[in-house]
């Protein structure tokens, strides 16, 4: 049985998971306003309640002990004493939002089964119920949480595993002390994971981190279903906002919730080697348990992508917003032509001067308006600068103004700044990320593709991204984006059984392009 196709009317949700908007009816918003009036204030109060009760209680669990003694689980007249009213009171939060009662499908597996419990799909903060059905599992959050009133009380209870996202030190560290948990033979609790690693709309399943099957242990995978005439739950992306998502659930009578406990999953020897290939298999299982796609997007630095042989396919490219940024202030067709030659050749003239400020893009650009200069600027960075490369590269690569092996030899010059004929890793890493909009940063497959051995020449790259399987992708995928297409979703894998484990396959196109 494979993963299900996204049908050609869903095929828009499906191509961005990260986008859901709660759709009422007039009778729904009436009804919504006059039970949301009473609900909101006294359900908020009560969950509010419960939250500072069990703030000391959570405290004291490891109160008095030494940093030595926090870093072994809790036994003992602690465990025994403050986890069942930490868990009751969890409990107590979620019936006082609304979550009356919680249905459970199948067995949970116990530690010496499965280690760990990945749970998908991640549609928010509600999803955090789950804890109440695992006994309180141990889990993984960033360490910035812990600064948080309560939350940070009950991420010390939980004795949770925490990790900065800023801190490549602070990830390796998260990594051994995960893999030190997961294989200690029963000596700490079982973990809970979403890995997915952030929210989605549901309605598929989007790339699975790594991280819970780097231990190579076996896993349950867990399932949450919502089954609700109003989804009202999901927070993404973009779309409805999490206070929107608290309003609109709490002014329901009662969210149904139904967690579903699959049998457990046994990593074959290769999965065990390759956590990768362990996740995509486990990936796809679940999703042909919950009969939604699996796809390969991923949120990369807060921007929804697809990934393709390494590469990240943004799903909203940035130069469609430029472009209507440069619309809006005024610029007609051929002067937004006349501003993307001026670019390119201000970048080939001056290779050091491709770095500007939002002052200098406003008069490169010709807007008088600094606000959109800086939206632009936005679009492409994190702070008040941009490369010109990136944005003229990305721009001309929508417009239709060149063919292909134009724009890739305008790229190829711009980033050969030695005029050597031939491009550094590096340089391939920052030319893929102009033409694509957002930074590259696993081009190494691609740089050893193109090389062949040798160095990385521009007739070695158009040839590799024109004729590569896989490559090949990164030209559709910019001429789709030309032609003003929505983003194609990759094909769903298909999942075989063979000895009990899953080997992924592609899903072969159907011979007749005709719905049938």
């Amino acid at each position: 049985m494979e993963a299900r196709r996204c049908s050609s009317a869903a095929q828009q949700d499906c191509a961005h998971p990260f986008i859901h908007d709660v759709k009422l009816s007039t009778a729904q918003r009436i009804k919504g306003a006059l039970l949301g009036s009473i609900l909101f204030p006294l359900r908020v109060t009560l969950a509010a309640l419960f939250f500072l009760i069990m703030w000391p209680l959570a405290r004291l669990r490891l109160a008095g002990l030494s940093e030595e003694e926090r870093a072994k689980p809790v036994t003992g007249w602690r465990s025994w004493l403050f986890h069942p009213p930490i868990w009751l009171l969890s409990r107590a939060v979620f019936f006082s939002l609304g979550f009356l009662w919680v249905r459970v499908k199948g067995r949970r597996a116990n530690l010496r089964e499965a280690p760990v419990l990945v749970v998908a799909p991640h549609s928010g903060f509600f999803d955090m119920l789950v804890l109440c059905p695992t006994q309180l599992a141990t889990v993984v959050s960033r360490s910035e949480n812990t600064s948080l009133p309560v939350i940070g009380a009950l991420l010390e209870f939980n004795q949770s595993v925490l990790v900065s996202r800023k801190d490549p030190e602070s990830r390796k560290k998260a990594v051994a002390q995960l893999i030190q948990r997961l294989t200690s033979g029963g000596y700490w609790p079982q973990m809970l994971m979403f890995p997915e690693g952030t929210t989605t709309n549901g309605r598929s399943l989007i790339k699975f981190k790594p991280g819970a099957f780097l231990a190579g242990v076996p896993v349950q995978p867990v399932l949450l279903h919502y089954p609700n005439r109003l989804d009202t739950v999901r927070w993404t992306y973009r779309g409805t906002t999490w206070m929107e998502a608290i309003w609109y659930t709490t002014s329901q009578l009662y969210t149904n919730m139904t967690v579903e406990f699959l049998p457990v999953y046994k990593p074959s020897e290769e999965e065990k080697k390759d956590p990768n290939l362990y996740a995509d298999n486990v990936q796809k299982l679940m999703a042909r348990a919950l009969g939604v796609p699996a796809t390969d997007y991923v949120m990369e630095g807060r921007v929804p992508v697809s990934k393709v042989g390494g590469l990240s396919l943004p799903l909203e490219s940035p130069a469609r917003a430029a472009l209507t940024e440069l619309r809006r202030g005024g610029l007609g067709e051929q002067e937004i032509q006349a501003t993307i030659d001026r670019i390119i050749n201000r970048c080939g003239e001056d290779p050091q001067g491709s770095k500007v400020s939002v002052e200098e893009l406003a008069s490169v650009l010709g807007l008088r308006d600094r606000r959109a200069a800086l939206h632009v600027c936005g679009l492409y960075s994190k702070d008040e600068s941009v490369d010109l490369r990136q944005l003229g590269l990305s721009v001309l690569a929508l417009s239709g103004l060149t063919d292909f092996g134009s724009l890739l030899h305008s790229a190829f010059t711009l980033f050969d700044r030695e005029k050597r004929g031939s491009l550094s890793a590096q340089q391939l890493s920052g030319l893929m990320g102009a033409l694509l909009g957002v930074p590259q940063q696993d081009t190494a497959a691609l740089y050893a593709e193109a090389c062949g051995g040798g160095s990385l020449t521009e007739g070695k790259l158009l040839q590799v991204l024109t004729q590569h399987h896989t490559y090949q992708k990164v030209k559709e995928f910019l001429e789709s984006q030309e032609a003003g297409s929505p983003v194609t979703p990759p094909k769903a894998k298909g999942v075989n059984a063979t000895n009990g484990h899953s080997v992924i396959r592609e899903t072969p196109p159907p011979h007749n392009k005709k719905q049938e």
